[in-house]
């Protein structure tokens, strides 16, 4: 009895260490600890209001639009090609709809849409041109809209099959098709 009283002695020991973190009750933390944990409490929420948008006190007497189409397929166009399509919308919603922003995937596809509030039932456009300036391939953009709708933002895509051209133009003196084909004086 007395061989497992010394065996069990330490085990016991080991695990009141392991579930004290070193203070006892009522003890205060030191002003490090306090520093420490103040930016790391402000970053914590300041995600929360970044991450997580403010939802408003009623999303249904919103603003709502809705497109003729979400997604524009231009199907095959040479490389340097500019185009553009305008997508339709209507503010199905319940307040007037005001776009406050649209912003393309990249800097070849640019956005241009109303400034105005567009009327509950009314419709409007949202223009959007693509050049296909250095790009090869398939090519799949998207336009980010931000109104005052719930949610927030809204997504439009254009879509495109970009053709490269198979070489660049060379001069005579590096187009194999222009060098002579025998040597002066032979």
């Amino acid at each position: 009895m007395r061989k497992l009283l010394l065996l069990l002695l330490p085990v016991f020991a080991f695990m009141y260490s392991c579930q004290s973190d070193g203070k006892q009750a009522g003890e205060e933390k030191s002003v490090e600890e306090i520093v420490a944990a103040e930016p790391l409490k402000k970053l914590k929420e300041k995600a929360k209001t970044e991450l997580k948008p403010e939802v408003p006190s009623d999303t249904v007497n919103v603003a709502k639009i809705e497109f003729n189409e979400e997604v524009y397929d231009f199907g095959t166009i040479d490389q340097g090609e500019s185009v553009e399509h305008v997508f339709k919308f209507k503010n199905t919603g319940k307040a007037p709809l005001t776009v406050t922003n649209a912003r393309g995937s990249c800097g070849c596809t640019v956005p241009k849409w109303p400034k105005e509030p567009i009327a509950v039932g009314e419709t409007g456009e949202i223009q959007v041109k693509f050049n296909s300036a250095g790009k090869k391939g398939p090519q799949n953009k998207t336009v980010t809209l931000t109104a005052n709708t719930w949610p927030t933002t809204t997504r439009i895509n254009i879509k495109a099959n970009v053709n490269a051209p198979d070489k660049p133009a060379g001069n005579a003196s590096t187009d194999p098709k222009k060098l002579p084909t025998s040597q002066p004086g032979k």
